[in-house]
């Protein structure tokens, strides 16, 4: 069983992942279930650019443009709420496509590199509310600005008890150094491993068992064929974790990593035993 836990969809910023691009990856290669936010969410380009307003979409369009699809395919996608913290917080209409869809719906999603805002600042205590009463865990990429880095989201954690947080990345271009630290001072603070070296994840495991890692991989943002290379052709980080991670680590903490995790932090048994 594998579990990606950090899955897209969309058109934005350069990509264009097509839903059809991520059932064909998955049927590929072997994975059962993913959990999917929709790119047309973000607000900030790669350079930190505001995108022009007219490129933009409401963040409740998208919520239900991403619904759509997990609607078609609920045995192999859920959702995964991207909210626009920059522009936008949730309204009555976010709250009720939640109530309308809660069996489609797995976590909120938080991308501070796209949107510019901390998990730390004042803005975010709106959706930690929503998650809180809803029971969603927060997913949050890490990586790539001051308002990404996993500190940020370590803070919010800390504030939130109550709620699981998932660093993604666990700090994108650096040595994963600060994350790793970071990850095992909260019961509550998880570790992905989207771009993540085998060593780093390896390291985790080691330090903090086998239950505080999830997989995740960005599918299918170079391509259909993103778990087996990427766009120079190279060979893909993820068939390392497919391959080698199996006798780095025990058989239980595979499994862990690979679904066993993801079912607890998402509540997926129901959708996985099916």
């Amino acid at each position: 069983m594998i579990i990606d836990t950090h899955a897209h969809i969309g058109h934005m910023i350069g990509f264009n992942m097509k839903e059809s691009e991520l059932l064909y990856s998955m049927e590929r290669y072997g994975v059962d279930f993913s959990l999917v936010s929709n790119i047309e969410a973000a607000e900030f380009d790669h350079k930190g650019r505001k995108i022009p307003a007219i490129l933009q979409k409401k963040q409740n369009k998208i919520l239900r443009r991403t619904l759509e699809i997990v609607r078609r395919n609920p045995q192999k996608l859920g959702a995964l709420i991207w909210l626009r913290l920059f522009s936008e917080l949730p309204d009555g209409e976010t709250e009720r496509l939640i109530e309308e869809n809660r069996g489609l719906i797995y976590g909120i999603k938080l991308h501070p590199f796209h949107s510019r805002i901390a998990p730390d600042s004042e803005r975010a205590e709106a959706v930690y509310r929503l998650a809180a009463e809803y029971e969603l865990p927060i997913v949050s990429h890490t990586g790539g600005c001051e308002e990404a880095r996993s500190v940020h989201l370590y803070n919010a954690a800390k504030k939130h008890p109550e709620l699981d947080f998932v660093m993604v990345h666990m700090d994108l271009g650096t040595d994963n150094s600060e994350a790793l630290e970071l990850l095992g001072r909260l019961k509550n603070l998880y570790g992905d491993t989207t771009w993540v070296p085998v060593k780093t994840t390896v390291e985790a495991i080691k330090r903090y068992g086998g239950e505080k890692m999830i997989f995740g991989t960005d599918n299918p943002i170079d391509g259909k064929d993103t778990l087996l290379r990427n766009k120079t052709g190279d060979r893909s980080l993820y068939q390392a974790y497919f391959n080698e991670l199996r006798e780095l680590i025990c058989e239980d903490d595979y499994e862990l990593l690979m679904h066993k995790n993801a079912e607890r932090i998402f509540k997926l048994k129901a959708i996985t035993k099916s």
